[in-house]
């Protein structure tokens, strides 16, 4: 009877480590998704208004992912529920603010800056709002593996060759990421009360959508030219759809705090294109930011 236990006990230990590694592959994945967006909007050449870059990107990922959930979950979307719009409409603020922030620091600062700071300060907002928010505890592997991340993110941003660092583009990264952290938690909340995620996420897109409807609207004629609705093609179903639900379906696997330290592989993400595709030479803070924030990603995971 011992013995049938134990190997009960081993199997489903084995099944949890199982989900437990596929989540981290998923959140990785929305992660190295994410990271490709500052590239992108460089590479694109764009002139928009970020608040209307945002805006367009999250309500073209809203309505794909909502498109997708009618065909699939037909009836998830009627359980959203008036207990779960506290944390929808938090995640829908966050999300909201997250695309103005982020996309205005990576104009005034670059991509890998602007990414950089963002997902530097993503880790230590997501545990801190999940002890406050939820109770949890901060594990010392994330607390290791977090400050190993977060100084590679600083390490990223140290002035080289001269150039100094846009202040406010910084404060901006540092914003956007606290409601990245902000979104994580509400997610996190929401999955605790058996909410359909694909209808929460593509619920939380278009409410931050609409928020930023007034600047996407008015810059609808810069946002109909063809390098620009390749842009939003990319950055909308791809960056934002499948991405964020990619994340929210790893968040079901790992803690807040753990999504928040491995979304730092966005970063890595973001200065590899910066060399690879847009032709930046890393300099050797740049190369000693990464290694740490490699080292961040492996302590975590």
């Amino acid at each position: 009877m011992i013995g049938g236990s134990a190997v009960v006990a081993r199997t489903l230990c084995r099944v949890e480590q199982r989900d437990q590694r596929s989540g981290i592959l998923l959140v990785l994945a929305a992660g190295a998704l994410w990271g490709t967006v500052g590239p992108a909007q460089v590479l694109a050449g764009s002139a928009v208004d970020p608040a209307a870059l945002g805006g367009a990107r999250i309500l073209t990922g809203g309505l794909v992912l909502a498109a997708a959930v009618l065909v699939t979950y037909p009836g998830s979307l009627r359980g959203l529920g008036a207990r779960r719009w506290p944390a929808l409409l938090a995640a829908s603020a966050a999300t909201a603010t997250f695309q103005a922030a982020f996309l205005m620091s990576v104009a005034t600062t670059g991509a890998a800056a602007a990414t950089a700071v963002t997902f530097g300060v993503a880790p230590v907002a997501t545990g801190l709002a999940e002890r406050v928010a939820l109770g949890a505890a901060l594990s010392r592997r994330w607390a290791a593996g977090t400050i190993c991340a977060v100084l590679g993110c600083a390490v990223l941003v140290v002035p080289a060759n001269g150039v100094q660092v846009d202040v406010v583009g910084i404060a901006l990264g540092a914003l956007a990421g606290g409601c990245f952290g902000v979104y994580t938690v509400a997610a996190k909340r929401l999955i605790g009360h058996g909410t359909a995620m694909p209808a929460a996420v593509a619920a939380t897109l278009l409410v931050g959508g609409a928020v930023l409807a007034p600047w996407t609207l008015a810059a609808l004629p810069e946002l109909t030219t063809p390098r620009m609705l390749a842009l939003v093609l990319w950055l909308g179903p791809v960056t934002a759809a499948a991405a964020y639900w990619f994340f929210v379906t790893g968040l079901r696997r790992v803690s807040a705090a753990t999504a928040g330290t491995l979304s730092l592989v966005e970063p890595l993400v973001a200065a590899a294109l910066a060399v690879l595709v847009l032709g930046e030479r890393p300099s050797a803070p740049v190369t000693a930011g990464a290694v740490l924030l490699l080292g961040g990603l492996v302590v975590v995971s």
